[in-house]
């Protein structure tokens, strides 16, 4: 078989619609639009959001607050959560990527200190907070933090 030689199942394919190709067609004249106003025009229809010249809820909603560019956003894994992980093994963020705790091995990952840890392993992340090292140290490990 060739790529040239498959056909689609009977009846899969239809024939689009062609509008505006005489009286005969079932759609000739008006082509499906009906008659005047701002849609059947060329060109015509209304832009996204419009709500027939009342005002759109858009800009009917209070605008609060300002979201920062430079902001960073951390992946949040804890301590408990590293338990799965083998004693004296090295995790870094495509471990924890790969053991599925993170969403990617790219954005920054920080350590919180939620549940408990009785393998030593060392650690490297962006941030982890002061309870977290000291919980993975008390376990026998270590926590580099790369940021």
């Amino acid at each position: 078989m060739k790529l040239n030689d498959i056909q689609s199942s009977k009846g899969q394919r239809r024939n689009r619609k062609r509008l505006g190709c005489g009286i005969g067609t079932g759609h000739g004249k008006t082509g499906g639009r009906g008659h005047k106003g701002q849609k059947s025009r060329s060109g015509g229809g209304v832009m996204r959001g419009f709500e027939g010249g009342q005002m759109p809820l858009i800009r009917r909603l209070p605008k609060r607050g300002f979201t920062p560019l430079s902001r960073t956003t951390y992946q949040l894994v804890n301590v408990g959560q590293l338990a799965s992980f083998e004693a004296g093994s090295t995790i870094d963020a495509a471990a924890l990527y790969a053991a599925g705790l993170v969403r990617n091995a790219v954005d920054p990952i920080k350590l919180l200190a939620s549940g408990d840890l009785d393998k030593a392993a060392t650690i490297s992340v962006a941030k982890a907070s002061p309870s977290a090292i000291k919980k993975i140290e008390a376990a026998g490990g270590s926590v580099a933090v790369s940021a």
